[in-house]
């Protein structure tokens, strides 16, 4: 039987520091990558993503309202985000999380919360923009479909805010960053809205995730 790979106390602080999560889980997924830090920190990654299903339908009933104001006054966001209890909705990393995506969403501009309010109109309008570019290059209709397909992912990562890498760290889409939360707070984690407003432009960009009725009524 072979040994577990041992692992240097201060590594485990790093990984803990960069991740937030548990000290126990930063020396198992060291272990499991051997002491590679950036293989220690994907594992957790696909483990906060794991924890984050488990607990997607369980009701986010509580939660914070945020803002961020950028460029002198010049940009605005106010974002709710939900958890299960008032208790994480207090803590600092709930409170870091909230203006993290406020910031981002400010930076980046998203125009949905997920691809499931993305319209039918506006996927229609894309993918026969995207056929006809395909159809003139002369490809087959197979080749065309699967260029569509690629496309399509990269207009979801464009307009919705799950999709989209983090602006603070391009290697964790905000999906991944709520998930990383949701694994180290223990409690489902969701964006509710939000609404973006810059000074003079004639429009903001409001959204709202859609809740099915069987994730509001989900016991905790």
């Amino acid at each position: 039987m072979s040994e577990a790979v041992k692992i240097d106390a201060k590594l485990v602080k790093e990984l803990r520091e960069k991740s937030g999560a548990p000290m126990g889980d930063c020396l198992k997924a060291l272990q499991e990558a051997k002491g590679d830090m950036e293989d220690a920190f994907v594992v957790l990654r696909k483990r906060g993503v794991a924890s984050a299903a488990k607990k997607a339908s369980r009701s986010t009933n509580e939660g914070a309202v945020g803002t961020y104001i950028h460029a002198g006054g010049k940009i605005g966001v106010l974002l709710e985000l939900n958890c299960e209890s008032d208790f994480v909705a207090r803590t600092d990393d709930f409170q870091d999380l909230l203006k993290d995506v406020a910031m981002h969403i400010a930076a980046v501009d998203p125009k949905y919360v997920g691809k499931d309010e993305v319209t039918p109109a506006d996927i229609e309008k894309e993918k026969e923009v995207y056929r006809a570019q395909a159809a003139a290059s002369g490809k087959p209709a197979n080749i065309i479909e699967k260029m569509l397909e690629g496309k399509m992912s990269k207009y979801y990562e464009e307009v919705c805010l799950l999709e989209q890498p983090f602006i603070k760290e391009a290697s964790l889409t905000i999906a991944q960053l709520i998930a990383q939360k949701v694994a180290k707070l223990g409690e489902n984690i969701s964006v509710r809205r939000f609404a973006r407003f810059k000074i003079g432009e004639s429009t903001a960009t409001f959204a709202q995730a859609i809740i099915a009725p069987a994730t509001e009524e989900a016991a905790s």
